[in-house]
């Protein structure tokens, strides 16, 4: 038996824990499946697995070895589908994650067009906020919204969006509405707090022509994912800062709006990630470019902004030529300075990543 053959065999021995199962579907006898793991074994001068009458489990030397013959395996599928050109369609399983409220309310939506593109292919989705071990999970690719965490992960921007400042007609009803980036600190906000345990997103600096000011939000209630920052805000519970993304059917409709449009926050970025050290599969590349393609088209969902921007507001090629004019002024929270000024009175994080 051809050594990548006999890797296939060891691969299916793993994931399925069981010679019988792997010998079934290979249409094979077992012994042939027992003599394939053997004779790779004696090859590599090590034990892969550990037998019992109950059950197959890979040593430690097997499972690192399990992580590099899949990918191996993976590769010389991918290098036959490429040689066989495009024509004959994605096959397979892709494994993507994504956060929970992007995939439900971008990924989802668009998703048929690409099923019925190609009908062999399956798509597993894996939805959570967390940033996921790609390798570990079995991931092909992971859409992610902000800044990579490891700089060793290999990621391409696909789609760039606005943050804005949202809150429901009905809150702002109660509470009025803010007119400048300052007036924030009397208001009640949502916070974001990502993964579970990091820094809450509290500091944001907005621009507007030659104008920045940094404000420092302050709210009763966090949230660790995204779809429990849309329900505290369509509960009128505060306003928030947010992607315009994660409030797209609310903008639409009304329920939601954007407040200090004529104010820039920092953009946010849709990112591509693949495993470390593995080769994008033809999969994974097709389908990102569906997304891309997809997102791309997106126009702003915000009528507050599309208005803005037919009446031309907030130019910044204007802003980038007059930096450092004016000097800061703190006062209760907010820092107010001329367009990226060095002054500094109130530290703030821009997280312009995120």
């Amino acid at each position: 038996m051809d050594r990548l053959a006999a890797l296939e065999i060891f691969v299916r021995v793993v994931d399925t824990g069981s010679f019988s199962a792997v010998a079934r579907y290979q249409q094979i006898g077992q012994p042939a499946v027992s003599k394939a793991i053997v004779q790779l074994e004696e090859w590599l001068g090590v034990s892969l697995l550990m037998r019992s009458t109950r059950s197959l489990v890979p040593t430690e030397a097997g499972r690192i070895f399990y992580e590099r013959a899949k990918r191996t395996i993976e590769e010389a599928h991918e290098a036959v589908l490429a040689a066989r050109g495009s024509a004959h369609g994605l096959s397979g399983k892709l494994r993507v994650s994504t956060s929970v409220c992007f995939g439900r309310l971008h990924v989802i939506p668009n998703l048929s067009s690409f099923l019925a593109e190609h009908p062999d292919l399956e798509i597993e989705f894996v939805l959570d906020d967390r940033h996921l071990d790609l390798v570990n999970e079995g991931i092909d690719v992971s859409l992610r919204m902000g800044a990579m965490p490891d700089s060793n992960m290999t990621a391409r921007r696909i789609a760039e969006g606005r943050r804005i400042v949202v809150a429901t007609p009905a809150y702002l009803q109660r509470h009025g509405t803010p007119t400048s980036p300052s007036d924030l600190v009397s208001h009640q906000a949502v916070i974001y707090t990502p993964g579970g345990g990091g820094e809450p997103w509290t500091s944001w600096t907005f621009r507007k022509a030659t104008a920045e000011v940094s404000v420092v939000l302050r709210g009763r209630v966090k949230m660790t994912a995204a779809e429990g920052l849309r329900e505290a805000v369509n509960s009128n519970m505060g306003l928030a800062v947010s992607s315009e993304w994660n409030f797209s059917p609310e903008l639409r409709s009304g329920k939601v709006v954007e407040v200090l449009q004529d104010w820039a926050l920092p953009l946010t970025n849709l990112s591509a990630v693949y495993p470390t050290g593995r080769l994008a599969s033809t999969k994974a590349r097709a389908f990102v470019s569906f997304v891309e393609q997809y997102m791309g088209a997106m126009n702003s969902v915000s009528p507050a902004h599309e208005a803005a921007s037919a009446a031309g507001v907030g130019q910044a090629d204007e802003r980038d030529t007059q930096r450092g004019r004016r000097a800061a002024s703190v006062d209760g929270g907010v820092v107010h300075r001329g367009a990226r000024s060095s002054a500094t009175g109130i530290s703030s994080s821009n997280k312009e990543s995120r």
